[in-house]
């Protein structure tokens, strides 16, 4: 038998993305506060069309890609969603729809399980009508628990995405207790990481230690009380966590973000970081984007990074934090995230939790709209 001669520069190649989230658009029927979206996205290009992700697709498939996520914006706001599944599926993708459930009636529903839909993860903003419309300045609780029933009578798991924040955390016990009645079995309680719109309104959205710390206690009282019936996800926001976390499990490693108008990009908000020429992919391929392109190489690994991180024992395990997140802070992407205690800009953290402590009026709510959106373009 011939022995099967590999290239050396083969044996060296990294591996490809596991992971192909393909945000098909900004436009979105919500109006949410915390949304990660970029806050210019008003500004962004013409969407790309069915045939660009379809060859997206194709060749991050080609590479390893194994997961593919669409999300936007509302995914649903496009007519060939059902088009990109069934590709993908017979690809041998894993897909996953990320949906607030507008759009989704049960002649789409039947389309894209046909299409070999996965799995669905509904969002919702709070146990009640009035809470839940307050936050996404829209009237879509009713319709959202109508989407639940509908995908569970479609066979799918019940799987529900919670952002927590200020105007909506002392309201967990109740929000557990509406999925359970929903019947889901897999709750995210996400609370809001402070990146785009989230950013804009840190103030408004930021809840206190004691309100976290009581969010915590009632996870886990009904972690206990529930059992396997439904399991909970209780994400801590980084900037309680005083441990900064591997950007996307590194950048550039396992995650490829797609834009609506076909930027290539290493997490869902690196196009706000100055001075970097993000690959679309309208003009490169994803294998060229993905190993050779200046944008996915300039953070990757530790080699570029700054002290304290260089000299620092978990330089291997946290990358040096999160790039967007130092940029948001300090004005320097290759800066050290601020959540790192050993940062020199981590004071920036302590005076943001400490503003949270304080009783009085916070700012009111800037809602994710075209027209804020216009009104407020600039990079952070």
């Amino acid at each position: 038998m011939d022995t099967l001669l590999v290239p050396p520069a083969a044996l060296q190649r990294r591996p490809g993305p596991l992971w192909l989230l393909a945000e098909v658009t900004y436009r979105c029927p919500l109006h949410c506060a915390f949304c990660y979206n970029p806050v210019d996205f008003a500004q962004a290009g013409p969407e790309l069309s069915t045939d660009d992700w379809l060859k997206v697709i194709r060749e991050a498939r080609a590479l390893g890609a194994a997961q593919f996520g669409i999300s936007g914006g509302e995914p649903l706001v496009r007519d060939d969603i059902e088009i990109l599944v069934r590709e993908a599926r017979q690809l041998g993708f894993y897909t996953n729809l990320i949906t607030s459930g507008v759009g989704l009636t049960e002649a789409r529903l039947a389309a894209l399980k046909d299409a070999g839909l996965d799995h669905i993860q509904l969002s919702f903003q709070d146990a009640t009508r009035e809470a839940n419309d307050l936050i996404t300045n829209t009237r879509t609780f009713d319709l959202k628990r109508k989407v639940a029933a509908m995908t569970k009578a479609a066979g799918y798991p019940t799987v529900i995405n919670c952002v927590l924040h200020r105007t909506n955390i002392d309201h967990l016990d109740r929000i557990i207790e509406m999925a359970v009645e929903i019947g889901a079995e897999y709750l995210e309680l996400a609370n809001t990481q402070y990146h785009g719109w989230a950013f804009l309104n840190r103030e408004a959205l930021m809840p206190t230690a004691a309100q976290l710390a009581e969010a915590e206690a009632v996870t886990e009282r009904w972690k206990a009380r529930l059992g396997k019936k439904m399991r909970i996800l209780f994400v801590t926001p980084d900037y309680q966590t005083k441990k900064p976390k591997k950007c996307m499990n590194g950048w550039g490693e396992v995650f490829l973000s797609v834009t609506p108008d076909g930027l290539a990009l290493p997490c869902h908000t690196a196009r706000m970081l100055p001075g970097l020429t993000f690959p679309n992919v309208r003009d490169h391929g994803i294998d060229w984007i993905w190993h050779d392109s200046p944008l996915f190489n300039r953070f990757r690994g530790t080699a570029w990074l700054p002290e304290p991180c260089q000299s620092c024992e978990d330089k291997d395990k946290d990358h040096g934090g999160c790039r967007c997140q130092a940029f948001m802070l300090t004005g320097q992407a290759d800066a050290t995230d601020p959540v790192c205690p050993k940062s020199p800009n981590h004071r920036l953290i302590e005076t943001a939790l400490a503003d949270a402590e304080k009783p009085g009026t916070v700012r009111p709510l800037v809602f994710r709209d075209p027209k804020n959106s216009a009104r407020l373009a600039r990079p952070f």
